[in-house]
């Protein structure tokens, strides 16, 4: 496909996501406004331009007016604040239509025209938006209003692309170092992909234990999270609208789950913590969501720590499941560096998720909030890389299941009727691979001759078999016809 057409796909790509992102603000606020405030609707597209910028990583300055502060009677101490938890949902759309948009770029033999564009084009609707949205009461600042946004749909882009290109592409730079990596002496080309494999299955599973671990909060705090919805006393257009609002937060209460599950916990203030080893909280937030977290926990939960252990097995297991000899398959050192990949690529995965979970989302002990992603990186690490190690580093067991099959590359050359012909294998180069690597060959073919007369003959590989059995000497192993295979007709 022509570049041109790739990099205008790709800025249709970007610039549905953005209208797509700006949409989901736009609607609920209009009902809001309509039916409940009745305020100006040109303070819509502020309100909704700036509350993308947040679910686009932009951190927002809010400063509350004097008069505001005058009849509630807030502490001007919290007249200032930071919000940087953006809500997670929105941020995960970009980035997945963004992968999407780099796939078809790479597939299109254009996949740096297709990053480059797609980041560019979100890049100048994202300086629109803060140019056009500006106002008063929550401000940005200019780059990161247009540099964040950006990454968000650049990154994915970008790493959607490299993954296509080194899996499908045929040319390239990435094709050209995948081949030349996976063409390197002693089969260790094959360890990225198979880090690769593994890790992707560890960080999946991590991300569904979070999700397991909110789901079961909220069911076993069910009572506590109507509680808090019964306390918000809003009418039903409010209620949906507080739903919607938790909704964007689910992804971020998924990853802390991850981070409970794993050890660390996570915090809702300065000072606080709620992890399996304890949770010490004070005023959390009249947010029903936030309605699932324990007021207290018992050791017993510690036990979590070992699902993160069984997913590193569980990598590792795939992993070594399709080491193959070529890749050093009963050598300790790929072994070693597969099982240390997959932990380290585990670890950055969850630093990364614990640092997008973890910001500022009010003033006071709402400035931290989150899991810490140095000690999340550090648990997950630790924990995976003890479940890859035993797996792919416990001794192979000499089973039927270690046998290579039987191959005979590359075909030889036989001579049939006076002329040379390909297609045909002769006895010779056919072999038995054991466990330990030893080969038993055929007979010699030379014998075959007396085949040919007899083809109903059997082969004899008592001594080289090591048959019969001491406790039956009179026993012999039969392994059929001998001769050469049967050869189809030649025209």
């Amino acid at each position: 496909m022509h570049r041109l057409t790739v990099a205008l796909l790709v800025a249709i790509d970007a610039a549905i996501a953005a209208a797509v992102g700006l949409a989901v603000f736009l609607a609920p606020l209009t009902l809001l406004w309509v039916f409940v405030l009745g305020a100006d609707p040109g303070d819509l597209w502020p309100t909704a331009g700036t509350l993308w910028q947040f679910a686009h990583l932009v951190p927002l300055t809010v400063t509350l007016p004097d008069a505001y502060l005058a009849a509630t009677g807030i502490d001007a101490k919290a007249a200032s604040f930071v919000l940087s938890l953006a809500p997670l949902a929105l941020t995960a759309f970009t980035a997945i239509f963004a992968a999407r948009s780099g796939v078809r770029a790479s597939r299109a033999e254009a996949w740096l025209t297709g990053v480059v564009v797609g980041g560019g084009v979100f890049a100048v609707l994202a300086w629109l938006v803060g140019a056009t949205s500006a106002n008063d009461l929550a401000t940005v600042v200019p780059w990161q209003a247009v540099l964040l946004p950006a990454l968000v749909f650049a990154l994915p882009s970008l790493g959607a692309a490299i993954i296509t290109e080194w899996r499908e592409a045929g040319a390239g730079p990435v094709a050209a170092l995948r081949d030349r990596i996976e063409s390197s002496a002693g089969g260790w080309g094959a360890l990225p992909g198979l880090v690769a494999r593994g890790a992707a299955v560890a960080i999946v599973g991590l991300i569904g234990l979070g999700a397991a671990v909110v789901a079961i909060g909220l069911v076993l705090r069910a009572d506590q999270v109507v509680t808090l919805f019964e306390a918000g006393n809003v009418d039903a257009l409010g209620a949906i609208l507080l739903t919607l609002a938790q909704l964007a937060y689910l992804p971020t209460l998924v990853i802390w789950g991850l981070a409970f599950a794993a050890g660390p916990g996570f915090a809702v203030g300065p000072g606080t913590a709620v992890s399996p080893a304890g949770t010490q909280v004070g005023v959390v937030p009249g947010v029903p969501l936030l309605g699932a977290i324990p007021e207290s926990t018992s050791t017993w939960l510690l036990l979590l720590a070992l699902v993160p252990v069984a997913l590193g097995a569980f990598a590792g297991w795939i992993a070594r499941s399709r080491t193959a000899r070529a890749a050093g398959g009963e050598a300790v050192a790929p072994r070693v560096v597969i099982a240390a990949g997959i932990a380290l690529t585990a670890a950055a995965a969850a630093a990364l998720l614990s640092l997008l979970a973890s910001g500022s989302i009010g003033p006071g002990n709402l400035a931290q909030v989150g899991p810490d992603a140095g000690a999340v990186a550090l648990a997950v690490g630790v924990e995976v890389a003890i479940g890859a190690g035993i797996l792919l580093l416990s001794p192979r067991s000499h089973s039927g299941d270690d046998l290579v099959p039987l191959t005979a590359d590359p075909v030889p050359q036989v001579e049939a009727d006076g002329e040379t012909g390909a297609g045909e294998r002769r006895i010779e180069d056919y072999f038995l691979i054991a466990d330990d690597d030893d080969r038993v060959p055929a007979p010699d073919p030379q014998d075959s001759t007396d085949a040919a007369a007899d083809p109903d003959a059997t082969v004899d590989l008592s001594a080289e078999l090591g048959f019969p059995p001491e406790d039956d000497p009179d026993r012999t192993l039969d392994l059929g016809p001998r001769g050469d295979p049967p050869r189809p007709p030649v025209d």
